[in-house]
């Protein structure tokens, strides 16, 4: 059973369509192209030197801080256009900027020269969903993922020997010359397909009309929420009587514990139901799921990053929203990060415990119901220390 994790840290520490990515093969669509809504015109962005290749932390909170998020997507976007996920993008005849992949991306396992089996298997999983997702709506990219993407991933994945055999590199495999020999090169970690929130869904933002910016669950008490975060759940009152015989007594009355404890807090039914179908379908689609782990020593998952693919609006609004609804939890603390995980019960290990560097840290568990269950030899869902 798959699931997701949406994470998003408030200090200290969620886009670009493009076509295809592949330079020298001319069978490549020349499709799906869209220019994130026309908010943003890459063509007025003559210098190219003003971006720099990976956006910091510390520029997030810059436009975070005034809730200016058309300028860190706008920001987010070009970097990410230049990038050489997007080798392909000729931005409307201009002569495409390809700047390589930061060596952070690659250190961090986002690199486009090796891979691991169960990222390799993921990527072919979602080379065929989307094959049969957009049969009828896309058949050209359905096409190109059908005839070229899918049968360069299943012959690399019969050159990956098993894990016992890579012990030296902890699971990574180096891609060899029999592999860019069928292109690998042109289609590994790059963003072979990328749709947008306001594409799926039109509507998205005009479901508004309330703080929760038609995202959060309106019903939800945010204030009792904040009180469980700050531990003032739980009040003892004292009072004191006199007995007949003249002595006192004192009576204490404690209200109910709350289910969380202070500093964590478990929230239920978080968004609104059209919210997380938006969300989970964004995130299957989207071909921006480029780290891999080292299987032998973190586990099997696969990671995307708000640096590097992650950043549609919705996700943005989504923080800032939740920012919004939690002003005394979130005072002072703005947006630095945000990155999901994936993970198949098939990969056989989850995240391993960790500690992230934030004051406040949001995970959001976006699975289908049941697909966090405990199985027998997993643990199911999260458990937080």
């Amino acid at each position: 059973s798959n699931c997701v994790l949406l994470l998003l840290s408030f200090p200290l520490y969620c886009y670009a369509l493009v076509h295809p990515n592949n330079v020298e093969d001319p069978t490549t669509p020349d499709t799906h192209v869209n220019n994130d809504n026309g908010d943003n015109n890459y063509d007025n962005d003559d210098d190219d030197d003003f971006f720099p290749s990976l956006i910091e932390s510390d520029d997030i909170s810059f436009f975070f801080s005034t809730y200016d998020l058309d300028g860190l997507h706008w920001a987010l976007t070009n970097i990410f256009h230049r990038s050489a996920r997007n080798p392909n993008n000729n931005n409307n005849n201009k002569k495409a900027v390809v700047v390589e992949l930061p060596q952070t991306l690659v250190a961090r396992g986002g690199g486009d020269t090796y891979t691991t089996e169960y990222k390799l298997k993921h990527d072919l999983d979602q080379a065929r969903y989307l094959a049969a997702q957009l049969e009828h709506s896309d058949p050209t990219t359905s096409g190109y993922f059908t005839s070229r993407v899918i049968p360069i991933y299943e012959g690399v994945l019969r050159n990956i020997p098993p894990l016992t055999k890579l012990t030296r590199t902890k699971g990574l495999y180096a891609f060899r010359e029999e592999d860019y020999a069928m292109g690998i090169g042109s289609v590994y970690n790059k963003a072979l397909y990328m749709t947008t929130a306001d594409e799926l869904d039109p509507d998205w933002k005009e479901r508004g009309g309330s703080s929760s910016g038609g995202l959060l669950n309106d019903a939800l008490d945010w204030d009792g929420i904040q009180r469980d975060w700050f531990g003032e759940g739980i009040e003892t009152s004292s009072r004191t009587e006199s007995t007949n015989d003249g002595a006192t007594t004192t009576a204490t009355a404690t209200t109910p514990p709350s289910p969380s404890i202070p500093g964590v807090i478990v929230i239920d039914d978080l968004l609104t139901p059209q919210t997380l179908s938006l969300l989970r379908r964004l995130l299957l689609r989207n071909t921006h799921w480029y780290q891999t782990k080292t299987p032998l020593e973190f586990g099997k998952y696969v990671g995307s990053y708000i640096d590097d693919g992650l950043h549609d609006p919705i996700f943005l609004e989504l923080a800032t929203h939740l920012h919004k609804a939690m002003p005394r939890m979130m005072s002072g603390h703005d947006l630095k990060y945000m990155w999901a995980y994936k993970y198949d019960s098939e990969f056989e290990s989850g995240i391993n415990l960790h500690a992230d560097q934030a004051a406040v840290n949001v995970n959001i568990w976006l699975s289908m119901e049941g697909s966090d269950l405990e199985e027998e030899g997993y643990g199911g869902g999260m458990g937080v220390y």
